[in-house]
């Protein structure tokens, strides 16, 4: 081989090599510029909350660049060193609101689960037929009463809770908010199980076993992933719903999403208190999200090889 052909074999491995680092730089920065961009808000909240007033109004960003961190927004909830240790009305609704969004939200997420499960298994499985309406239909039906704007249903719900006596009530909310995540959960599940071949279901029934037996010990634990996924986008979509807590609901079941909202008055909006709330309601979600990474990241890639 001459020497022109290896400077040439030579020249063209450094452009694939050139080609090929370009393109990888193009990707991840591509992917951090994403993960600053959502990430930036909660960045923004959790440094709003150790801000005073000058500070966020001058639009200081940088801790300990732009501005010395205070405990202001803690201190107004109870919440900072210097004033845990003392009894604060405002740190006692504080927990009382988050009990209220934990009890609420992790009730209704997991009955949308298992009813939404059920649901999505028999449209996956079986297949029905409701007058005109066959599987795709009635699922469709069910992904529609997503389009309906929630002001619509409010005199509604608010007439009849009144009449069944479920105002400010716990267990009003779990119900109600059960029903509006029964359709994504329906449609995340139904995925599920279609992408879980049947033969293991026939192989399971000729075992002996009933078909309870087999969606519980066989079907369940291959989409567990995905259950995981839909309650997690269940509990993130109950935990921060505002308009029916706010209607519904006045001192006994009001929810952390209401209390945030109450930060707003005649005198303006209190910045750093409203941050440090929103930087304690959003903090059991981070830490659910990374203890569940796997499950969600399962959940989302299952359906997508059959």
């Amino acid at each position: 081989m001459s020497q022109t052909q290896i400077f040439h074999d030579h020249e063209a491995d450094l452009g694939h090599k050139v080609k090929w680092y370009a393109k990888r730089v193009t990707v991840y920065g591509i992917l951090l510029l994403w993960a600053f961009i959502c990430l930036f808000p909660i960045y923004w909240t959790i440094t709003t909350s150790f801000k005073l007033a000058p500070d966020v109004m001058q639009g200081n960003m940088i801790p300990f660049v732009d501005y010395t961190p205070q405990w202001r927004g803690w201190r107004s909830l109870g919440m900072s060193p210097d004033t845990i240790g003392e009894y604060s009305t405002v740190r006692a609704e504080f927990v009382k609101r988050f009990l209220n969004s934990t009890i609420v939200a992790l009730s209704a997420s997991t009955l949308a689960v298992l009813l939404g499960s059920l649901a999505a298994y028999g449209l996956s499985r079986f297949e029905y037929r409701f007058g005109f309406m066959r599987n795709d239909d009635i699922s469709f039906f069910f992904l529609s009463q997503l389009i309906l704007p929630p002001v619509v249903l409010a005199l509604p719900f608010l007439v009849l809770y009144r009449e069944i006596d479920m105002l400010d009530s716990r267990i009003g909310l779990i119900l109600l908010y059960t029903l509006t995540v029964l359709p994504i959960v329906i449609w995340i599940m139904r995925d599920q199980f279609s992408s879980i071949p049947i033969e293991l279901e026939e192989a399971a029934l000729v075992d002996g076993l009933s078909i309870w037996g087999a969606f519980l010990t066989i079907i369940v634990p291959i989409a567990l992933p995905g259950m995981v996924a839909a309650f997690i986008l269940s509990l993130v979509l109950t935990w921060n719903e505002y308009f029916f807590a706010a209607l519904l609901t006045s001192t006994d079941a009001t929810t952390l999403p209401v209390m945030v909202a109450s930060q707003t008055g005649s005198q303006g909006i209190n910045w750093w208190s409203m941050a440090a709330l929103s930087t304690a309601a959003i903090l059991p979600l981070i830490v659910i999200g990374i203890v569940l990474e796997r499950y969600i990241i399962k959940g989302m890639a299952a359906g997508a090889v059959k």
